[in-house]
């Protein structure tokens, strides 16, 4: 591979009896998201957990640009990772990596995959105009300068998307300063042909949302639980950051229940 991915690794004390957790993060984050809680959390309960940064993500490298970086690429990514692990692992993604996560299902049979307030099946042009008419500036921009990050680009437009309204600051303001730039071109193809529901339904897959998301809300998520035959659980009092917001404990309590009730320990 002509570039480094980064991938920070929190294996449990001893040998694990489950297959290892991967997780893929979403719009202009990074695996240090993931690092903030659940890898820590999943490692102490028996599972080792790895979080990858996608290509021109964190502290990995990528060729070319990555505004015009494609979502099959970011899968690539995710497959380099996967074949270095001891086993196939259970994948899961954020937002717009729950839709790459939906991709590599397609191609891959992992023993569970998580959506966490994904990017839905069926694309998110009704999750864009919902949003667009209620906060029509930093849609306008995003698309005036080519970057998802512009719905970012603020500590108080980050806590408005992101986060729960009692979420201090001094979080958010650290929370934001580790955001960076995202491809155009990956949230274009979330408007396209949308994932084989044959190849995917029947997998095990957990969807988790978000009551209080002012991304991705309800419905579209319904849609595509309904679409590949999944689980669908709504975390109450919490917004799209689940990994990261104040309650963050219940999106990863529901994460592990669910792992415990499909995975069979070897």
């Amino acid at each position: 591979m002509p570039y480094e991915l980064e991938v920070i690794a929190r294996e449990c004390d001893g040998e694990s009896s489950y297959p290892p957790l991967l997780f893929v993060h979403g719009s202009c984050h990074g695996a240090w998201c993931w690092d903030e809680h659940f890898l820590p959390y999943f490692a102490e309960r028996g599972f080792d957990s790895y979080a990858l940064s996608l290509r021109g993500h964190g502290e990995s490298s990528g060729p070319g640009s990555l505004r015009w970086t494609s979502i099959a690429a970011y899968v690539a990514d995710v497959e380099a990772v996967a074949a270095d692990l001891r086993a196939e692992p259970v994948v899961i993604g954020h937002s717009l990596g729950g839709y790459v996560v939906q991709k590599y299902v397609e191609k891959h049979d992992p023993p569970g995959a998580v959506l966490i307030a994904p990017s839905p099946r069926r694309g998110m042009r009704s999750v864009w105009l919902r949003s667009s008419l209620r906060d029509p500036w930093p849609f306008l921009k995003m698309w005036l300068t080519l970057d998802p990050y512009a719905l970012f680009a603020t500590p108080e437009r980050c806590h408005r998307f992101l986060f729960s309204p009692d979420m201090d600051e001094e979080t958010v303001r650290r929370y934001w300063s580790r955001l960076g730039p995202e491809s155009v071109r990956s949230a274009v193809e979330t408007l396209g042909k949308p994932p084989d529901a044959e190849r995917i339904r029947g997998r095990p897959m957990l969807i988790l949302g978000a009551v209080e998301d002012r991304i991705v809300p309800e419905p579209p998520l319904r849609a595509t639980a309904e679409d590949y035959g999944a689980e669908l659980t709504m975390i109450p009092d919490m917004a799209h950051d689940m990994m990261l917001d104040t309650r963050w404990t219940q999106a990863a309590d529901a994460i592990h229940d669910w792992l415990l009730r499909t995975l069979t320990a070897a």
